[in-house]
Order: structure tokens, then C-alpha cells, then sequence
């Protein structure tokens, strides 16, 4: 039978990525005491007035078919967030509700880029960004974020993979899985690029409020010269611990809006108004729920630089923001897949290889730092038990 080349591209950049998750699950299933670090399940459950707006609006019939761009409510609740947090006007045209930030970068991916159209993206990236940057026939250009400079992205790095074929930057600040923000002057540089070489700029910033003390979070959608080529994505799935609900949204320029309302629509036709009612609560005010994560999170990379760093030569990347960490693993002589899938199985600790994120993180692991203090304590203890079973048989330097 038939199928259509979409298949071909995104095969192997679906679930084969997680495979050190679905093992660990796996290991649980069977009664191993598994600490799982490998995603970024928020540590607390959906705050109760969130699901109890959701519950009332259901009861009060918010079930009806909803407007293509979004109930107007949360549109409304999303233009006053936004034009407080950016200090320019930003008006309820110039949003897409959607079902989640991936949803929002499908949707904004297949209305900008097409096929033998170039995306550059910092490698690392998030583990989905190649199948949204495939799914629309359009090429990945990895462009590597080095350690040295925290793993933001350098615009003389960019500018140096730029060619006639590049259409679209994908920006990720804060950056998962390296945790780091950039700075005003990397925006202002990538701006500048994005402007001389007429290119889209799209940002994923699911985790804004996830940003730890004393660093700055910037947008570019602050900058009022770059207002028709930015496109901002963002959910509460991170900021308000509610991932299984599935609403997010894309924030442009109303041309962009427009234009692409229809695929939109095509996709799903609007969010839920009960999840709608329940998002604008939400985005009203700054969360507290992100302010406790925040806090435990930036406390949480204390302690795993802590117990880790320099223990059988690992070394620990702390992050600016979000909820994981990186490891550098390469002086236990493994590969990074072969040290995660060793480390599940000996020590019963589950962490992403860091090429699940791109080439340029090999010989790094991601850790997530959504487990309590408790667990994540054990978890570091087996990791230097771990690590230190390498230098007894003269692995690890």
C-alpha cells in the first residue's frame, strides 16, 4: 500500500528517542525500585482552582464548538498578559489557541516552511523540533550551542549555516535541555540576522516563568522592529503544572494570524471553551505554582552539582531555567546511550542520553529535576556509585 512521504520523514523521530524512558517503565513494571529522571513531568499536581474553573465551566455547558482562534475570553486574557510583559500593544487578533506548544509548532512550522526550505536550530534541541521541522518537508540545520558559552546560541554561528534555502531561526528560551536564557545582546544579534536575511523567527518560550534567580528573561517579541517576523509559542503546560490539559498558543503579527487561521482550523477547528476558561484564569497573573517548581528546581541543581561534580570525573551543567540538568559523562569512557542504558540497569537510575537531543550533546545526559529532594539524593548517590565503579577498572581519568 501507499503512503504518503510525511511517513518517510518522520520516521525514527517519534518514540525511538525515548526508548531509555519506556525501558525504565518497563524495570518499574517488574518491581524495580527505578528513579525515574528522564522527562519533565511537573512535581506537583494541576492547581485545584484551575481544574475546579475547568469543572464549573463544564457544568455550565462550555462544551459548544469554539471559535477558530480561540475563545474569546482566553484571547483577551492572553493580549493583556503579553502587552504587560512586552511593553507594546499586542491585541487578541494576534493569537492561535491551540492544544498544547507542540500542536503550536506544528501548526506555525507547516504554515511557514516547506519543502527544500532550511530551519536553523541549536543542537541540542528539544527531542520533537526535527519531526516538526520534517513533518512539513522543510530541512534541519543544526547549529551547535557550545559549553563555553552556556549552550546559548551564538549569532556568528547561525549566520555562518545561513543560505538562499533558510526560511525560519527556531529559538528555545529558556532552552530545554540545557536550561540556558538568552541574554538581550543574543537576541538583538539573532534579531538583526533575522531581519537582514529576511528570515521568520520562532520561539518556544514554555518555559518563561521557570527562570531562576537573578537571570533575565527576554522575548524578542519585546522589540517592536522584529513584530512582523516574531512568533512566540508558549502553554501552561510547564508554568501551571498542567500538561494533560493541552493548551497552548502562538502569538504573531495579525498578518500572520490571518494567513494562518485557515490550517488552523483545518487542524482542529479552536481549543476546548471549557480549557479555554480555565487558560485564561490561568494566564491572568503570575504563577504560583511556577514560583514554588522555580525555587525547588534551582535548588534541586544545587544538590546534584554537589553530590556529582568531579565524582568519577562527571561534571554537572547547572541551569539558568527550567526543570533538568546536564551531566557530562565522558570520562567514564561510555557513549552516552551506553551509559544511560548501563546506568538503568546496575543502578536503577533513568536519564536521557544526550544525543536524543542532537549530536552535539554526545557524551552529555539530561537529568530531570522533577523528582522530591529525597529521591533525587538516592538518585545521586547510585550515579557516584555508579561512576566510581568505572575508576576501579580504570576507566574513568
Amino acid at each position: 500500500m501507499k503512503y504518503a512521504s510525511i511517513v518517510d520523514r518522520l520516521a525514527g523521530l517519534g518514540g525511538a528517542k525515548w526508548e531509555l524512558h519506556i525501558r525504565a517503565g518497563e524495570l518499574a513494571a517488574q518491581g524495580r525500585d527505578i528513579i525515574n529522571l528522564t522527562i519533565g513531568n511537573p512535581d506537583v499536581p494541576t492547581p485545584p482552582d484551575l481544574i475546579d474553573t475547568a469543572a464549573a465551566a463544564m457544568r455550565a455547558g462550555r462544551t459548544a464548538y469554539s471559535d477558530g482562534r480561540g475563545e474569546a475570553n482566553l484571547r483577551a486574557a492572553l493580549a493583556a498578559r503579553y502587552t504587560a510583559r512586552v511593553g507594546r500593544p499586542i491585541g487578541t487578533d494576534q493569537f492561535l489557541c491551540l492544544p498544547g506548544t507542540q500542536t503550536a509548532l506544528y501548526t506555525v512550522l507547516t504554515g511557514l516552511t516547506e519543502t527544500g526550505d532550511e530551519v536553523l536550530v541549536g543542537d541540542p534541541m528539544y527531542a520533537t523540533y526535527e519531526g516538526v521541522i520534517a513533518a512539513s518537508g522543510a530541512k534541519v540545520v543544526p547549529v551547535p550551542l557550545r559549553p563555553e558559552n552556556g549552550f546559548r546560541i551564538n549569532a556568528r554561528d547561525i549566520a555562518a549555516r545561513i543560505t538562499p534555502q533558510s526560511s525560519a531561526i527556531l529559538l528555545n528560551t529558556p532552552h530545554n535541555p540545557t536550561g540556558a536564557v538568552l541574554t538581550p545582546q543574543d537576541i538583538a544579534q539573532i534579531g538583526a540576522l533575522a531581519v537582514r536575511h529576511d528570515l521568520w523567527l520562532i520561539v518556544d518560550e514554555v518555559y518563561e516563568e521557570l527562570v531562576f534567580d537573578g537571570v533575565t528573561f527576554t522575548s524578542p517579541l519585546a522589540n517592536p522592529d522584529l513584530a512582523d517576523r516574531v512568533v512566540v509559542l508558549s502553554s501552561i503546560s510547564k508554568s501551571h503544572a498542567a500538561p494533560g490539559f493541552r493548551s497552548g498558543w502562538c502569538v504573531g503579527s495579525a498578518a500572520f494570524t490571518a494567513r494562518l487561521l485557515p490550517l488552523s482550523e483545518t487542524l482542529l477547528f479552536g481549543n476546548q471553551p471549557f480549557i479555554a476558561d480555565m487558560t485564561a484564569k490561568a494566564v491572568a497573573t503570575s504563577s504560583a505554582t511556577a514560583k514554588g517548581m522555580t525555587g525547588r528546581f534551582a535548588a534541586r541543581a544545587d544538590l546534584l552539582e554537589r553530590k556529582l561534580s568531579n565524582a568519577g570525573g562527571l561534571q554537572v551543567h547547572k541551569p539558568d531555567a527550567g526543570m533538568f540538568a546536564l551531566i557530562n559523562i565522558s570520562a567514564t569512557g561510555l557513549d552516552d546511550h551506553s551509559y544511560a542504558l548501563d546506568l538503568l540497569e546496575r543502578h536503577s537510575v533513568a536519564v536521557m542520553p544526550g544525543t536524543s537531543f542532537g549530536s552535539s550533546l554526545a557524551g552529555w545526559v539530561r537529568v530531570a529535576l522533577t523528582v522530591d529532594d529525597d529521591r533525587l539524593e538516592r538518585a545521586c548517590d547510585r550515579i557516584v556509585a555508579h561512576a566510581n565503579s568505572f575508576e576501579k577498572v580504570g576507566i574513568a581519568s
